[in-house]
């Protein structure tokens, strides 16, 4: 089934150390005696807190194809679009016409197998089953002929559906009127031969068996001469799909125009979401971890679950999520990128494809409500606990001894000791107001 990604952002969570925001006694005692007007304070949160991990990502199919033109053309005829009924954004479905090249169709049908040679009378694999079992899906089976084989009731369904489309189909060989026609002659003059020996007085049973196996060479030679005559399907008018509807990607001509190599390009599959991950924040990332998308270009936001992981050496996993960390450590010192599958909740409208998207992803979160703090709230007392400080309404302050706990975007979980008393909706000092003495030292 994706995709550019510029940049990311650890928020939170693994490798962010709680001692590069913990504030020394001497800070914590100059904010403390610091006049009220002269702190920042912020509320004690009681939410469940979570640490995210931030990359870019891009809506995309599970598959790609290209229509080429190259070779559509018929002989001596330029390859100009005669026919451009699809425009990007719309939906293909099986058996429809993806565009016109010199007057020929290239259409759409269900299968996995690429059409990779041109399929006529005499054809046999399973690229083989793969038309039959497509034609007989919009309406035209073949069930007479051997299972696996290009035989008459094949040709014949095929026949039947390019004429259902407008089209003549091509026959397998351009003078095969002709040969029908020199065939039928020959059955005619084998008919009367044994005709005549049948008729004959007396009556010679030697010349009578010649003549009945001559009229069976001949018909034989004619049910031949039909069939290179009739249908066949040509590998530069047919692409297989395993999924319906499709989506037209981009329409690289127009009715005039002399036909590029690639004319087309078309999706199919569920619409997913690829990011790219850096070795580090590749060993943050866990299968089954909740995603916030953000399409950012249309405000939308959906909710999505993290998949496989493609290292760069092309083998994919499913992640364990070991625990990143921000100056690289786990790198593997290439720098090469991994991308990362995101699979949505809902389904993505087809408008999103190629469209970048911000992931948010869950690394980890609390075990339900917490009391939750800002990083800068914890400081270190003289006697080397960790604390917050209280500033009450009246201006008083105290300290609470804390014990901090999971860490993320910014904010850090506190447990009060057993004698303190903390609750949400106190007000914890941050620190010093922009202009105040402290602030300008």
């Amino acid at each position: 089934m994706i995709a550019v990604v510029v940049g990311a952002l650890v928020t939170g969570g693994a490798g962010f150390g709680l001692s590069t925001v913990v504030r020394s006694p001497a800070q914590a005692a100059a904010e403390a005696g610091a006049p009220e007007r002269d702190v920042l304070t912020a509320d004690v949160e009681h939410r469940v807190l979570r640490s995210s991990l931030v990359v870019r990502g891009e809506v995309a199919a599970e598959r790609t194809f290209t229509v080429s033109a190259a070779v559509n053309a018929a002989e001596g005829a330029e390859p100009l679009v005669t026919k451009a009924p699809l425009r990007t954004g719309d939906q293909v479905r099986a058996g429809s016409v993806l565009v016109e090249v010199s007057g020929r169709p290239v259409f759409a049908l269900p299968g996995s197998l690429p059409a990779y040679r041109d399929l006529k009378p005499t054809s046999r694999g399973k690229d083989v089953t793969q038309l039959r079992e497509a034609l007989a899906g919009r309406g035209f089976p073949s069930v007479a002929d051997p299972a696996g084989e290009f035989g008459a009731a094949t040709q014949a369904a095929l026949e039947a559906f390019y004429r259902s489309l407008g089209y003549d189909p091509r026959p397998v060989a351009e003078d095969g009127a002709d040969r029908v026609e020199a065939a039928r002659t020959a059955v005619t003059d084998a008919e009367r031969a044994l005709q005549d020996v049948q008729a004959a007085d007396p009556r010679e049973p030697k010349a009578v068996v010649r003549g009945e196996e001559d009229l069976g060479r001949a018909r034989d030679a004619l049910a031949e001469a039909r069939l290179q005559a009739g249908a066949m399907l040509p590998a530069s008018e047919v692409v297989f799909l395993d999924r319906f509807p499709a989506r037209v990607e981009s329409v690289a001509a127009q009715v005039g125009d002399r036909a590029p190599g690639d004319v087309m390009t078309i999706s199919s599959g569920s619409l997913g979401i690829r990011g790219a991950l850096t070795p580090s924040q590749r060993n943050a990332v866990a299968a089954g971890q909740k995603v916030r998308i953000l399409a950012e270009a249309t405000g939308d936001e959906f909710d999505g679950t993290t998949g496989s992981v493609t290292d760069p050496d092309g083998s994919q996993q499913r992640a364990q999520g070991d625990g990143a960390t921000e100056d690289g450590a786990g790198d593997t010192g290439d720098g090469a990128m991994a991308v990362l599958n995101v699979t949505p909740d809902t389904k993505l409208d087809a408008a999103l494809v190629g469209q970048e998207v911000r992931l948010t992803i869950e690394i980890r979160a609390s075990r339900g409500k917490v009391l939750v703090v800002p990083f800068s709230a914890v400081s270190s007392a003289a006697d080397g606990s960790t604390v917050v400080t209280v500033l009450a309404p009246n201006g008083e302050r105290r300290q609470v001894r804390v014990r901090p706990g999971l860490e993320g975007d910014g904010s850090v979980q506190v447990t009060p000791s057993p004698k303190d008393a903390l609750a949400p909706g106190d007000r914890v000092i941050v620190g010093k107001a922009p202009g105040s003495e402290d602030a300008t030292r």
